[in-house]
């Protein structure tokens, strides 16, 4: 690949639903020139409760499949997949692939000031204990408390985010982390930045909330500048994005046309058992 199409390759990001497009959306406010590949494995959600070996599987077949599209890079926006197969994919395929635990836990340990952070997830990310993991390897001295939210995706899912029961579930999940005492909050599932504004209302103004979808599109752009891969603009008369799905293609496009920042005309059904 030459350097110019090198530049205007897109950016491959997939997610195992409609929650990656929370960092679709970051990625298209601070890259605004990229071009994006989305693929969300609609078919298989939620990753949250399934076993690492399966969301490896997972995992390797949507690198497969973004392969067949010329991506330059990779991101893995979803959490769980993130925390529990980056390592074996990132070894496997000859893409630089990334993740968003990393980027989400940094910017929580520079945000904290009583050294006490919050994380909520799904059960798997919880259960792996990856942002405990992440940050003591960042800051040893950090107190960290992780509280599985698993209710907050079919909500967001199913278009409940502004409705009462919303409120009440995030009441019931997040009392005892209310009365912890923390001062940062990883938003640890790319669903949950759709629910922040009431999170934050329960939380209370004094917590930083961090969205590792924001930080993660940071990291990218670090990325692609460091290895000449940024798009520049100069070649494109604008950004282009296509969406591909591994089932229920029009609710899925009804749902992005509620997260991005422009319409989603179409989304493409892939048998992703294929690759």
């Amino acid at each position: 690949m030459n350097i110019n199409s090198r530049k205007t390759a897109p950016v491959g990001v997939f997610d195992s639903g409609v929650g990656g497009l929370t960092v679709a959306r970051e990625i298209s406010r601070q890259l605004p020139n990229e071009n994006i590949v989305y693929f969300g494995d609609t078919a298989r959600v939620p990753y949250g409760s399934k076993s690492q070996n399966t969301i490896i599987r997972f995992s390797e077949q949507i690198i497969r499949f973004l392969k067949t599209k010329d991506v330059k890079a990779i991101v893995i926006a979803c959490n769980t997949a993130s925390a529990l197969a980056l390592d074996a994919v990132r070894d496997e395929f000859d893409v630089p692939v990334m993740g968003v635990v990393i980027p989400g836990a940094r910017a929580a340990v520079e945000a904290t000031c009583n050294r006490k952070i919050g994380v909520v997830g799904t059960d798997a990310t919880v259960r792996s204990g990856m942002y405990t993991k992440i940050i003591r390897q960042m800051a040893p001295d950090i107190t960290v408390v992780e509280k599985a939210c698993p209710l907050f995706v079919p909500l967001v899912e199913e278009g409940f985010k502004d409705h009462a029961v919303t409120r009440e579930i995030i009441e019931y999940y997040l009392e005892s982390m209310r009365g912890s005492g923390i001062d940062a909050m990883i938003l640890g599932c790319t669903h949950y930045p759709l629910l922040r504004s009431k999170i934050r209302e329960y939380m209370g103004e004094g917590i930083q909330i961090v969205n590792p979808a924001y930080e993660t599109a940071l990291d990218l752009k670090r990325l692609l500048r460091d290895r000449e891969m940024e798009n520049d603009g100069a070649t494109e008369e604008h950004s282009r994005y296509s969406f591909y799905v591994s089932d229920a293609a029009e609710k899925f496009r009804r749902f992005a046309n509620t997260v991005m920042p422009f319409d989603v005309p179409t989304t493409n059904v892939v048998n992703i058992e294929e690759y």
